[in-house]
């Protein structure tokens, strides 16, 4: 079931918006001043965010750019405010659709799908590790907003490690998946490659993201 948190300082807009998503089984927080707002949204995970624009304390506008330097949740604005420049600068500062007051919820309704859509088809292609996210579509790989060049090899076994996290990997398996049977169990070149990947990411003399499990292999904790 999909989150949703409410900033929205009108009780009768708010209180009716509750009623609907949760009849559509979402689970539904209300907050009605922007400052309690943005500390909502910063300190809970939520799928998306329904976002007022005139708010006690602090504006939409103003929540929304605060709240896209540190987390990527959707956001949906609402406003009496029907000009264009008004949805121009909602959508540049990184909201993900802006909707004029008055509204039909059907409309809100139809958004919010289209909002999840988009959502899901991106996570089916950005994986997240800590502060490493890696797209798999282009094989981009990023820490801390810098991208990281990996060789093909490199690349392999991060996502091997990635997607076993909290697993342990033998040695045997990364040589059959990345390099296949042509190579003797006895060589090291899983060990060197661990070291490159983990020079890359942080420091080969670190075990901060790849930690060895003595005579068995490696793991990616959570």
């Amino acid at each position: 079931m999909k989150n949703i948190l409410i900033v929205e300082d009108e009780p009768n807009i708010s209180d009716f918006l509750k009623g609907e998503l949760e009849y559509e089984r979402y689970n539904v927080c209300i907050k009605e001043d922007g400052r309690e707002g943005l500390e909502e949204a910063l300190k809970n995970e939520y799928d998306l965010i329904i976002l007022d624009v005139i708010l006690p304390s602090m504006n939409g506008f103003e929540i929304c750019r605060r709240l896209k330097r540190e987390k990527q949740s959707p956001v949906i604005m609402l406003s009496a405010k029907d000009s264009v420049m008004d949805k121009v600068n909602g959508l540049q500062i990184g909201a993900d659709d802006y909707i004029a007051k008055p509204f039909a919820i059907e409309e809100l309704l139809a958004r919010i799908e289209v909002v999840f859509r988009r959502q899901d088809k991106f996570n089916n292609y950005i994986v997240r590790f800590k502060d490493i996210i890696i797209n798999k579509s282009s094989r981009v790989v990023e820490k801390d907003g810098n991208e990281i060049n990996l060789t093909n090899k490199e690349y392999e076994l991060l996502m091997i490690l990635i997607d076993n996290k909290d697993k342990v990997v033998t040695r045997e398996e990364l040589l059959e998946k990345i390099w296949g049977y042509g190579y003797e169990s006895e060589t090291n070149v899983t060990d060197v490659y661990i070291r490159y990947l983990r020079a890359k990411l942080s420091n080969e003399n670190k075990e901060e993201y790849i930690q060895t499990v003595r005579s068995v292999g490696y793991i990616m904790r959570s």
